[in-house]
């Protein structure tokens, strides 16, 4: 089973940007729609962003729209997510997971979590 891996989070004051990257091993990696989701303490797992396997399609949570882009590179095999104006309300464990076929929202639709890297935006 392939196994998606975040990194980039970490501790960041109110207005700055973090980049996070997706990345994981296989060629097939390249066949799916990439999404980026985020848990915060005692709430659910929430759609952050995707792209579709060859970045024709986007989709952002209304609450992200403007602030966030996400990109991939096929060749290789990584999604990024570039943070920028951050907010408090954006600190939570931040997740990628791959979607076969068209792009989607919901995370019952994705598999190969990763362990999450986690964000912190202090006020």
């Amino acid at each position: 089973q392939v196994q998606l891996v975040e990194s980039g989070g970490g501790l960041v004051q109110a207005g700055g940007s973090v980049r996070l990257s997706c990345a994981a091993s296989g060629r097939s990696f390249r066949m799916y729609a990439v999404g980026w989701f985020r848990q915060a303490p005692g709430k659910e797992r929430e759609f952050v962003a995707v792209i579709s396997w060859n970045s024709g399609s986007t989709n952002y949570a209304d609450s992200v729209k403007g602030r966030f882009t996400i990109s991939r590179n096929n060749a290789k095999n990584a999604v990024d997510l570039q943070m920028n104006s951050l907010e408090p309300e954006d600190t939570a464990v931040y997740y990628c997971a791959r979607k076969w076929g068209a792009v989607g929202t919901r995370p019952s639709d994705f598999e190969s979590w990763g362990q999450g890297t986690q964000v912190t935006v202090s006020s």
